[in-house]
């Protein structure tokens, strides 16, 4: 399977490096100082107190790779926005796109059918796909969804270093199986993942997302790890109020929660003491995912009468904090683009 990795940072190397071990002829897109150290040094991952260079061929630009078998878009929600056009040399008509990026995906609400979402509203989430860029740059019907449930980091450019979990769940948008999602799910398993395949991937998504949206910017607002976060009570409270609210938003367009908010917290406390992806973010001076994961679910929640406040609340203060310190950098519309 020949396959392109675009972001070789912490989760897009682990994902690459993993692959090429494995025996997949694996490049990827990368620039600036990564770029320069994979061309320099190779890929390098850290895995179980070991380290090792993956064969993975890194460029710039998407044209020297060519056509894919399977493309994995590990970027951040902004510079997707950006590099989604540029990625055409890498499609055919036959490559399957997977998107493992954290929060709610451009395609959301076009996989959904007709009865998950208001008749009247237009199927594009300008939250995380202002300008429809990206659904123009990538066909829905050969994007697979995913769930990423590991934790990583890249300490240096180039280097990966793995924290805990392995699991990674794919499905097709529309859900039911399919070829694709098997054959992908057994080329992730080969290169050590617990790669599941899903019948609803927009369920899991949702899941993770009612997890992730509260803990994230509660951490990149205070700096504190997960295991503070949970036990301030107050903080405690005002994420059961946010999680409830998040719940309402799941249900009418196909994504019903079964668990409590506090069920949902005690999986989160059972992972330990650790800095979420978004304070990693903060405290590296990268600019933060806050429209993937807060934003488009008050978009979400305004286009089915669901009221947001708690949520909205969280979005205004995080997104005040990311541009007074330059990691929000751009005045953002919730008005789906014409």
């Amino acid at each position: 399977m020949k396959i392109a990795v675009v972001g070789l940072g912490a989760v897009g190397g682990l994902i690459a490096g993993r692959l090429a071990r494995a025996g997949c002829a694996v490049s990827g897109v990368a620039r600036g100082a990564t770029l320069a150290a994979i061309q320099r040094d190779g890929l390098q991952v850290r895995i179980d107190g070991t380290q090792w260079q993956a064969p993975v061929t890194a460029s710039a630009d998407p044209r020297d790779l060519g056509p894919q078998d399977l493309v994995v878009l590990a970027l951040k929600g902004p510079a997707l926005i950006e590099v989604a056009p540029t990625l055409k040399p890498m499609l055919d008509k036959h490559t399957a796109i997977l998107p493992a990026m954290n929060g709610v995906p451009w395609w959301f609400l076009r996989a959904g059918s007709a009865g998950e979402r208001p008749a009247d509203q237009d199927a594009s989430l300008a939250s995380v796909d202002p300008d429809g860029a990206i659904a123009a740059a990538l066909p829905l019907d050969q994007v697979l969804g995913c769930v990423v449930h590991l934790s990583c980091s890249s300490p240096s450019p180039g280097v990966i270093q793995h924290g805990f979990g392995n699991r990674l769940i794919v499905g097709e948008p529309r859900g039911g199986a399919s070829a694709r999602t098997t054959e992908i799910c057994a080329a992730l398993a080969k290169a050590g993942f617990t790669a599941e395949p899903s019948t609803n991937i927009r369920a899991d998504i949702w899941y993770k997302l009612w997890g992730n949206m509260t803990t994230n910017p509660i951490s990149a607002l205070t700096g504190a790890t997960t295991d503070r976060i949970l036990d301030d009570p107050d903080v405690h409270e005002f994420m059961l109020r946010a999680m409830a609210e998040a719940a309402a938003v799941g249900a009418p367009i196909g994504c019903p929660i079964a668990q409590s908010g506090e069920q949902r917290m005690g999986v989160t406390r059972q992972l330990g003491s650790f800095k979420t992806s978004m304070l990693q973010d903060a405290l590296a001076g990268r600019p933060l995912e806050i429209d993937a994961l807060v934003a488009v679910v008050a978009e979400i929640g305004a286009r089915v009468g669901v009221a947001t406040p708690n949520i909205s609340a969280l979005l205004g203060l995080t997104r005040l904090m990311a541009r007074e310190r330059g990691l929000y950098p751009r005045e953002r519309s919730l008005t789906p683009p014409a």
